[in-house]
């Protein structure tokens, strides 16, 4: 399943289609925006892409978890990723 912008709890995003182009294969070491709408997509549809039983509310959990629990210390893609692989994300 493929977690959408129409998916998506928040509307304080910045959505800018530049952005977007560079959103692609794995994690990587770049700076994490909470607030770039593609960068939490992209986390989130890879999150998906790695478990089974994965839904729209659990996209929607994931969403909430990186805009209100996220770690100051969680910078890259990488470590935001690792963060939720360790967080309690109910598949």
């Amino acid at each position: 399943m493929l977690f959408q912008k129409e998916n998506m709890l928040g509307s304080h995003y910045a959505w800018t289609e530049q952005e977007a182009a560079y959103l692609n294969g794995t994690p990587s070491r770049r700076l994490f925006d909470r607030f770039n709408g593609y960068q939490v997509l992209f986390i989130i549809n890879y999150y998906a892409s790695q478990e089974r039983g994965f839904t729209v509310e659990v996209g929607q959990q994931i969403e909430n978890k990186v805009l209100n629990e996220l770690p100051m210390d969680a910078k890259s893609e990488k470590s935001v990723f690792q963060w939720l692989r360790e967080s309690n994300v109910t598949i």
